[in-house]
């Protein structure tokens, strides 16, 4: 020790040696402006997707933009090949965009709107929620399908399609792969709801509410449920749209509890003792946005003409996000998961149909 200590303080001290690693000391910090210039490239090849997607969605409204884009991404991604260029603005159009969108579409919802569609649909719609999140965590794990692919396809078919997978996938940090399959199996699924539903409502002898309240709580995305209600009658898109909205509301708690078991498993993840969870540090800021603006909604600050602009634009940005996801897409991922995320998707689908018409059986509304 005393060898060592003599050697360094023979060292000359005219010149000190600056020891600090290269990483802490020399390489300095991109810029603000340096970053965003990074991101230009990528944002630009997600706009021009999604605005391709969005003239494809007005051609065929059944499919709409967001599915749309998100295909089209896909094939972009297929025909070009990874671009390195792109990926800092295309990772940025598939997450901040992604939650600018869901703050933006709080302008299309009101709190009170669960009163309206009156107590005896709220049965209908949490019944079948809890159905649909069972049944994908049963069957899902039955199925061996991974954790989050199970979770977004089982919220994207229970809750609102595109929309509840925009929403949750930031708060479980879901792969591009995963969110991709997921919402194409969804969207699948609307299809046969389109084409299906009105003649089992026919079938069935359903009236004008009974149908809205199935087309409302059995179908998840709104396009699907306008097409499907509207071509059972007006009554029934009527009522269908407010119970389709009102649904959308349960994204909240599902994103609280799903943070809740986010943080539990980063804890256990990294070894440390279990502590009590604070519920405000498990808020998203963005979920926090969106109960903001549809707070404003609810009482009156957003203007009725403003409220059909709003829309479109959160349509829009969801639309980006999705091209990028599309354009980000790993596809050997899609491959390597083969047929049976799908086979969770259709056995779901058919449980939120069944469990619909149960439902408004048990309580009268049928």
């Amino acid at each position: 020790m005393s060898d060592a200590l003599d050697f360094q303080s023979a060292a000359p001290t005219a010149a000190p040696v600056d020891r600090r690693t290269p990483q802490l000391a020399d390489v300095p910090r991109p810029s603000r402006r340096s970053a965003w210039a990074a991101r230009v490239p990528g944002l630009a090849a997600a706009l021009a997707v999604a605005v391709a997607g969005t003239a494809v969605g007005r051609l065929v409204p059944v499919v709409g933009g967001p599915v749309s884009g998100i295909v089209l991404g896909v094939l972009v991604a297929l025909l070009a090949g990874p671009r390195p260029r792109l990926r800092s603005g295309i990772d940025f159009a598939g997450k901040p965009v992604l939650k600018a969108a869901v703050v933006v579409l709080g302008s299309q919802l009101s709190l009170v709107q669960i009163a309206r569609v009156g107590a005896g649909s709220l049965p209908v719609m949490v019944g079948t929620l809890v159905l649909c999140l069972a049944a994908a965590y049963g069957l899902g794990r039955w199925l061996g399908v991974v954790g989050d692919l199970r979770t977004l396809i089982g919220v994207g078919t229970g809750v609102c399609g595109a929309s509840a997978i925009a929403a949750v996938t930031p708060v479980i940090g879901a792969a591009g792969a995963e969110v991709a399959y997921a919402i194409s199996t969804v969207f699948l699924f609307n299809i046969a709801a389109v084409l299906v539903f009105p003649v089992v409502g026919h079938l069935l002898g359903l009236s004008q509410h009974a149908f809205g309240l199935f087309a409302g709580t059995a179908v998840n995305d709104m396009s699907s449920v306008v097409a499907a209600a509207a071509t059972y009658g007006p009554g029934a898109a009527d009522y269908g749209v407010v119970v389709k909205l009102t649904r959308t509301l349960m994204i909240i708690p599902i994103c609280l509890v799903l943070s809740a078991l986010v943080a539990r498993r980063a804890r256990r993840g990294a070894g440390a003792a279990v502590t009590r969870v604070r519920v405000a540090g498990l808020v998203p800021g963005f979920l926090l946005a969106f109960l903001a603006v549809a707070g404003a909604n609810t009482a009156g600050l957003v203007p009725a003409g403003a409220r059909h602009g709003l829309g479109g634009l959160a349509v829009f940005l969801i639309t980006v996000a999705l091209s990028a996801i599309g354009l980000s897409t790993d596809l050997g991922g899609l491959r390597r998961a083969g047929p049976r995320p799908l086979v969770l998707g259709g056995c779901l689908w058919l449980v939120v149909t069944a469990g619909s018409l149960g439902l408004q059986w048990l309580t009268g509304t049928l």
